[in-house]
């Protein structure tokens, strides 16, 4: 008897309805993935995975009060969150000046680093790697 894996479950968060939109579109019309939520910054993320399991959280890096790397620093060190069972991986997208930010999002405990832009197929291969990710960063660029 086979069984079929649980869906990814992936929180985004950004303070663009648009770009929440857009990420929720792409990620949705997976099979194998669904958006347990959204956030407008990076507190409102880290309330959501205290709460809600997440296997991985698709973060922009510019957000209001808690920005997307302070916001993943709180999540991979939070004790509620890996009360949990499992620390989610987090992917940081930017619009610009990626290269000025991978140093500290690998401090940070960030999974990879993407451009805002990067195409939805190159999107879903490293939220899917970043799910299946046992453990460290793997910094990317998209």
């Amino acid at each position: 008897m086979t069984t079929t894996p649980s869906p990814v479950r992936v929180l985004i968060a950004d303070d663009s309805p648009q770009q929440r939109a857009g990420w929720r579109m792409v990620l949705e019309s997976q099979p194998d993935m669904t958006v347990i939520g959204e956030a407008g910054d990076g507190a409102r993320a880290l309330a959501i995975v205290r709460r809600e399991p997440a296997d991985v959280v698709l973060m922009d890096l510019h957000m209001p009060r808690v920005n997307g790397l302070a916001a993943s620093e709180r999540i991979t060190r939070d004790a509620i969150v890996r009360e949990l069972g499992a620390v989610p991986r987090i992917v940081l997208a930017t619009a610009l000046d990626l290269d000025d930010h991978v140093a500290e999002a690998a401090r940070a405990g960030v999974f990879a680093v993407v451009y805002k832009d990067v195409d939805p197929e190159s999107l879903l291969e490293i939220v899917r790697a970043a799910a299946s990710s046992e453990s460290g960063s793997d910094e990317r660029r998209g």
